[in-house]
């Protein structure tokens, strides 16, 4: 089918940034006390909003975060990023593709403004969005597996769930979108498939100069 708008996740969809973010959280939660792998990370905190590391802490160890976490966690990743973080391949020329061919998007990600903008300047990225079309969990008050950021960013831009295409790359993404009542294409480059279908994926793609073809667009 068409659609009328594309909605992307951020992290790991447009910007390669959960081998980074997870890495860094996982080294910092060790350090805390908290013995955390990256496995560890990408399975209890990829894709979900800032506040489900305190919970996971609370729930697991009956303890709390110090004061601060949030904000050193930032600047270590944001640190990080400066010397490491591009673009996921073949991003920039999808997003210049639905330009060409007027094709409306916008970006939804459970991250904080600051991250996602910090993420799309230093991938050169940023000027593919323009303002009105970044949206974070932040706006809604909660994150993703809940459906409110989908709806808010679709609601924001005029266009019915239905006639939504989402692109993530996380269960709790798909979980999302699904719930919303949008189709939603897993990318699995670095989710194992079965989460994502298993999370309702309406379908998978493994690289994202496959989105074309969904959408009907000739390319080159």
């Amino acid at each position: 089918m068409s659609y009328d708008l594309v909605i992307f996740d951020n992290d790991g969809v447009l910007v390669d940034s959960e081998p980074i973010s997870n890495r860094v959280l996982a080294e910092y939660l060790t350090e805390l006390g908290y013995p955390t792998t990256v496995e560890d990370s990408y399975r209890d905190y990829m894709g979900c909003a800032a506040h489900t590391v305190h919970d996971v802490i609370g729930e697991r160890y009956g303890a709390t975060l110090p004061e601060g976490f949030d904000a050193l966690f930032h600047a270590r990743v944001f640190a990080a990023f400066e010397r490491e973080l591009v673009a996921v391949r073949g991003a920039e020329q999808l997003l210049k593709t639905l330009q060409q061919h007027g094709v409306r998007y916008c970006l939804a990600s459970s991250a904080h403004h600051e991250w996602i903008r910090t993420a799309l300047d230093l991938t050169g990225l940023r000027g593919h969005h323009a303002e009105p079309r970044i949206f974070s969990a932040q706006d809604v008050g909660i994150g993703k597996p809940a459906p409110d950021l989908f709806l808010h960013a679709a609601r924001s831009m005029g266009v019915e769930p239905a006639r939504c295409l989402v692109l993530e790359d996380s269960r709790n993404g798909v979980l999302a979108a699904r719930a919303a009542g949008m189709d939603v294409y897993g990318y699995a480059a670095l989710t194992d498939p079965a989460k994502l279908t298993g999370a309702g994926a309406t379908g998978l793609i493994t690289a994202l100069a496959e989105v074309p073809a969904l959408l009907g667009l000739a390319t080159g």
